[in-house]
């Protein structure tokens, strides 16, 4: 039987980054001299490509100033992966994948990360087979804007109706509304179950077994 297909966000869906963009932020404010920032501020701008975000974070910046901090965030993670770090995935978010892949979903990406950023990703073990395409920031206008979306459904042969958007922020819920497809939120990332709700999210997954309840859910009204 076809089934839909299933776009994942990746930072605080699939990939825990939460230690790692604070850092980031944090690193970067004190090579401007700016205040470390408050993790509940860093978490809001978290889905939004970098300049939009980092201009989001610290309004009061110049164009200079704002060139300077997103190349200070850039190096900041640049120094983190130098070193051997590496995000770790959620408990289940490979299991999910793989039964996915396995009973015939296709699965895309879209991120507010770079290029790079994908494609250190994709470079996972076992992740390289899953995806049938990845949509970045990079690749033209970042979330909430409809278009990684409309490029997903294109890459995959997809329409609106068979189309559900995975992520945890506000973001991806908007993301998904602006491009006319199902919104699916998680509660294990950057934007709260009430903040990703408020946007427009009709259920927000308490794990990946609930989640996958909810793709099941979908699959088959879906393909109905």
């Amino acid at each position: 039987m076809k089934r839909p297909l299933a776009v994942f966000d990746i930072d605080g869906t699939l990939v825990d980054s939460r230690a790692s963009i604070l850092q980031a932020a944090t690193e970067a404010a004190r090579d401007l001299g700016l205040p470390d920032p408050h993790y509940d501020r860093v978490r809001q701008i978290v889905g939004l490509s970098l300049p939009h975000a980092l201009a989001v974070l610290e309004p009061d910046l110049g164009p200079a100033e704002l060139e300077r901090f997103t190349e200070a965030f850039r190096a900041s993670f640049g120094r983190m992966f130098d070193a051997g770090h590496e995000e770790p995935l959620y408990p289940g978010a490979l299991d999910t994948l793989r039964r996915l892949h396995r009973d015939g979903w296709r699965l895309s990406l879209a991120t507010g990360q770079n290029r790079r950023g994908v494609a250190r990703n994709l470079a996972r073990e076992g992740w390289g087979e899953l995806f049938v395409s990845s949509h970045c920031a990079e690749d033209g206008p970042g979330k909430p804007d409809p278009a990684m979306l409309h490029a997903a459904m294109t890459a995959a042969g997809a329409g609106a109706a068979d189309t559900i958007m995975i992520g945890d922020t506000a973001h991806d819920i908007s993301m998904a509304l602006n491009a006319g497809v199902r919104p699916q939120g998680v509660a294990w990332g950057f934007h709260t179950p009430e903040e990703q709700i408020a946007a427009g999210a009709p259920h927000v997954a308490t794990d990946f077994a609930d989640l996958e309840v909810a793709l099941d859910r979908f699959a088959s009204r879906a393909f109905a």
